[in-house]
């Protein structure tokens, strides 16, 4: 894409400031399948539309049809003893549930239920909603929150780490609705590939174009809205209150990363899983669970490794590294502070492998029987540190790092 020279002293329609650092562009004509990015910090900043509304509805139709079947259909069996038991994701977090861990279990179903669920539901929200005048701005401003809590790929792995530390106990077999859950994700993942939040926001709310200097351009960290506010302050598209900065962003994010970092003490030093086998008690910690892992598949035990030890305390190193250096007004390496701020975006969901894994163990054995499997008490302290972490990532407002690249000063009041 072809970047022009800026003119302060002129005006342009088609000016748009990227959400990540703050940068002036011209927005380009993009033709079916083509990705813009910003000229400055290489952020995707557009895309073309290539996919209808009606299609995105239709797909999400069709994970409203799987969803019951994934959810309540076995998706792994093992026979013990002559008797077959089944796992499924509603099971898991009902075991959770009678077992008293109500948090925990509500963090589950949060990013395998709750969220897709919400996800296929906002299409139809919006394509009955449109019809029946009602408001659609709280819809498409959450539209693009939610993909980054459905982890239904995390979820798959757990289900193969599933079955691996249950093969040597029991045979293993799949069930029905390992097939209906693999559809889910699939069609999901076309959905996100597809979804064009941007596009929703000019499908539903158009706004008319205008005719700006650089320096009145304003942008809606929200909806990315780029323009002029209303009489009242507002962005004239999501109605959002436009500020320069995220309020409290520091604060917040400096508050959460600190209760992760407290909460993964006890993470990592109590039992996260407790097995009967033949009336003996075996008590793992995240890390003897991996050492046990290991002996029988060293692959999965890496995926395990680094999802439950090393993305965690990366993700917190990282993010102190990103704070410190905002209110330090740190110039130098900001292009590497800026993909590491994405990594750990990505990275970050892959923690909650643990808790899938815990879910459908408890789910496949219960103390009735001859082997037994129920969570220990670091699985809460582990699930709030994940939590707490994203959060972090989500509340850090990226744009500091360019002020603070740009000033070098070590100050900064939201």
């Amino acid at each position: 894409m072809k970047i022009t020279a800026i003119s302060p002293n002129e005006t342009f329609t088609d000016l748009k400031r990227c959400v990540e650092c703050d940068h002036i562009y011209h927005h380009p004509i993009l033709k079916e399948g083509e990705v813009a990015y910003c000229p400055r910090c290489r952020a995707k900043v557009a895309t073309g539309r290539d996919w209808s509304f009606s299609r995105l509805c239709c797909l999400a139709c069709i994970m409203l049809c799987l969803m019951p079947l994934a959810w309540t259909l076995p998706l792994i069996q093992i026979r013990l003893l002559g008797m077959t038991i089944s796992a499924s994701m509603l099971a898991g977090v009902m075991q959770m549930v009678n077992q008293g861990d109500i948090i925990t279990a509500a963090m589950v179903c949060f990013c395998i239920i709750g969220t897709p669920l919400a996800l296929a539901l906002s299409f139809v929200y919006l394509a009955i909603g449109k019809r029946l005048g009602m408001n659609l701005r709280p819809v498409l401003l959450v539209l693009d929150k939610l993909k980054e809590w459905i982890m239904f790929d995390i979820y798959l792995i757990g289900v193969i780490v599933a079955a691996i530390k249950v093969k040597d106990y029991a045979d293993l077999f799949a069930g029905y609705g390992l097939v209906a859950f693999i559809s889910l994700t699939l069609i999901y993942l076309l959905l996100i590939i597809h979804l064009d939040v941007e596009s929703l926001w000019h499908r539903f709310y158009p706004q008319p174009r205008q005719a700006l200097k650089p320096e009145e351009v304003k942008c809606c960290i929200y909806c990315h809205y780029s323009g002029q506010t209303d009489e009242r302050g507002r962005c004239p598209r999501c109605h959002v209150k436009l500020m320069p900065r995220i309020p409290y962003s520091l604060q917040k994010s400096w508050a959460a990363l600190i209760s992760s970092i407290i909460f993964l003490f006890p993470a990592n030093l109590l039992p996260i899983s407790i097995i009967y086998l033949n009336g003996a008690r075996q008590d793992d910690t995240i890390f003897s669970g991996i050492v046990s892992l290991a002996s029988g598949n060293i692959p999965i035990a890496m995926v395990v490794f680094t999802a439950s030890i090393l993305v965690p305390v990366s993700k917190v190193i990282i993010l102190l590294a990103l704070l410190l250096s905002i209110h330090m007004g740190c110039e130098q390496g900001l292009k590497t502070r800026v993909r590491l701020l994405r990594a750990v975006r990505w990275i970050g969901r892959w923690s909650m492998l643990d808790l899938f894994v815990i879910s459908l163990m408890m789910s496949l054995v219960d103390r009735d029987q001859l082997l037994a499997f129920t969570m220990g008490p670091a699985a809460l302290y582990f699930g709030s540190a994940v939590f707490l972490t994203i959060l972090s990532v989500e509340w850090l407002d990226s744009r500091l790092l360019w002020d603070a690249h740009a000033t070098g000063n070590a100050e900064y009041t939201d």
